[in-house]
């Protein structure tokens, strides 16, 4: 029987309390062999409590703590599951892609969108299908939520009601899990050996492009940051006739801040080349963040910020390139 480490960082399925109460974070989850005795019959658990946190709370900090608790259980485990909040999960989950370079074994983030203590939760069913894909011969980081496996840096929170909270818009899921499991032919493997580096620099701002902003707001916006992340109109235009976004952004890339551009659409990629207006962004230094999703494109711009702090060229070229199948359009 393989070994999965469930590592606990808090969120939604872990909390006590019933509503209209606020939920606030417990302890049981310690005892969660005995809440969910069916995991043991799945695989061999252990479990670890990383932090008990609203996941509004989690951050670079906890993803370096996540980065080397994973590390670290290689050695010991085949699999392993991060419970945590559904808020941060996608920003989570792409950082851990981006951080865990060469991943040769699952790591599966779930969690719920009603407690495990209620009656009507999906709590149960989230845990048992994810430990379930953490005994698998799928090596990528990956949300588990609603009998889905969606890739972790193309996955995001589009419903904070439903049960089918996320989405991974232009990437099929990587597991599908009904009267059996489902995995796609489009898990990716390991290119090379596996590292880790959990560093991330958490100067990092997100501007959405309004029709007649005033681009001095990023400047402002842009005070004491090392990087933008620009949110800008359908393939990558932004206002260029009287209020020139583009000018502004070369003042900031002269700077030595850097700029990608992502798209505000919820599907598609932007192209730089495609309109005069995009063609400003690109002669002015910005990096085009293709298809990258909001939260990919935010927790990738944090990590090579802090892999090359003094260094643009490697930091362009990484940022540019499609490292763990955020860029992939299938």
């Amino acid at each position: 029987m393989k070994s999965v480490l469930l590592l606990h960082t808090g969120g939604t399925l872990g909390m006590a309390g019933r509503r209209p109460t606020p939920l606030q974070p417990d302890t049981w989850s310690q005892a969660i062999l005995t809440r969910v005795p069916e995991l043991a019959e799945l695989a061999n658990i252990d479990t670890r409590i990383l932090c008990n946190l609203d996941s509004s709370d989690i951050g670079p900090d906890e993803w370096g703590g996540l980065v080397d608790e994973i590390a670290a259980a290689r050695a010991s485990h085949d699999g392993m599951v991060v419970i945590h909040g559904t808020d941060t999960m996608a920003y989570t989950a792409s950082a851990l892609s981006f951080a865990l370079s060469g991943l040769d074994r699952p790591v599966v983030l779930t969690g719920s969108q009603r407690p495990l203590g209620e009656i009507r939760t999906d709590a149960r069913r989230n845990l048992v299908d994810a430990v379930d894909l953490a005994t698998r011969d799928i090596p990528e980081v990956g949300v588990c939520f609603d009998g889905q496996l969606l890739r972790g840096n193309r996955a995001s929170k589009g419903d904070a009601w439903a049960y089918a909270a996320f989405a991974s818009p232009g990437c099929p899921p990587l597991a599908r899990l009904g009267l059996d499991v489902e995995i796609g032919a489009h898990v990716r493997r390991p290119a090379g050996p596996f590292a880790a580096d959990g560093r991330f620099d958490s100067r990092v701002a997100v501007y959405h492009v309004l029709p007649g902003m005033e681009p001095a707001n990023l400047r402002r916006l842009a005070e004491g940051m090392r990087g933008l992340v620009l949110a800008a109109f359908g393939v990558g235009n932004v206002p260029m006739r009287t209020r020139a976004v583009a000018t502004e952004v070369k003042r900031l890339v002269d700077d030595g801040v850097t700029v990608l551009v992502v798209t505000q659409a919820r599907a598609g990629s932007v192209d730089l080349s495609l309109y005069a207006n995009g063609v400003g962004l690109a002669d002015a230094g910005a990096i085009s963040g293709g298809d990258l999703g909001l939260e990919a494109a935010v927790t990738k711009l944090m990590h090579a910020l802090a892999r090359w702090p003094e260094e643009v060229a490697p930091r362009r070229q990484y940022l540019e390139a499609d490292v763990a199948g955020e860029r992939a359009a299938r």
